[in-house]
């Protein structure tokens, strides 16, 4: 049987005056330093599975500062039924608010078959740390299918609107030199920060097989592939601890 389930946190200068859970996406308010409000996506149950429809809804209210990670990776496994699974996260950042969106790895298992949107809406003034990891396969398994796309708009308009597709059913090449390369972790770090207009990042390379490009607006993007998830997070932490403005 799938599962329906949308969770969703409100989040303001006050504290968290929503946090409804639901479903396999239970919410903890957890300990935080500096000035972040934290929130700890626990996973009550396997999923997504074959069939599931699930949802974040994230909103950060004007001047608010919101962290939110998750406990353990999120692993997409094959259900009962051959139907596709879905995973929604939708964003909104208000003015002079922050959102750092740093949850552990999503694995896409044999025989699964997941598509997955995060969607974010930005005020003009709006602060945001976008990472997404997403590793082909359990050790020693090919991967699941999967499909992801990541849409922001900043101030109404579009900053970025990226698709990727990897395992079975994926256009062909996604494993090729020119994308993958043989590596089955890939990531993507977004910033977007009113600093990088008066001081924008340069184009270049991150290590071996990472790129950090500037977009069309006060944001960066970090493109990168690595042989397993430990890699991959030490080139994205790095980028942070180098390139986030203050």
């Amino acid at each position: 049987m799938s599962i329906q389930a949308t969770a969703r946190i409100v989040a303001t200068r006050e504290g968290l005056p929503e946090l409804l859970s639901d479903g396999p996406l239970a919410l903890r308010r957890t300990r935080a330093t500096g000035p972040y409000t934290r929130v700890t996506v626990v996973g009550a149950m396997s999923a997504p599975l074959g069939g599931d429809r699930l949802a974040i809804e994230t909103e950060v209210g004007q001047g608010a500062r919101l962290q939110v990670d998750s406990a353990a990776a999120t692993i997409a496994l094959p259900g009962r039924t051959p139907e596709q699974a879905c995973y929604d996260v939708r964003l909104t950042v208000g003015e002079d608010a922050e959102l750092r969106w740093l949850p552990e790895q999503l694995i896409s298992a044999y025989g699964s078959d997941l598509q997955m949107r995060t969607r974010v809406e930005l005020a003009a003034t709006a602060r945001l740390v976008l990472r997404e990891e997403q590793i082909l396969g359990r050790y020693g398994e090919q991967p699941g299918t999967l499909a992801t796309r990541l849409t922001v708009r900043r101030a109404g308009r579009p900053l970025l609107d990226q698709e990727l597709g990897y395992g079975p059913g994926a256009p062909g090449g996604w494993d090729g030199g020119a994308v993958l390369g043989g590596h089955r972790a890939v990531g993507q770090l977004l910033v977007v920060h009113p600093a990088l207009d008066d001081k924008p990042v340069e184009s270049r390379l991150v290590g071996e097989t990472a790129v950090l490009t500037p977009l069309a607006g006060p944001a960066f993007l970090v493109t990168a592939v690595a042989p397993d998830a430990r890699q991959l997070r030490c080139v994205l932490d790095e980028v942070l601890r180098t390139e986030l403005p203050g």
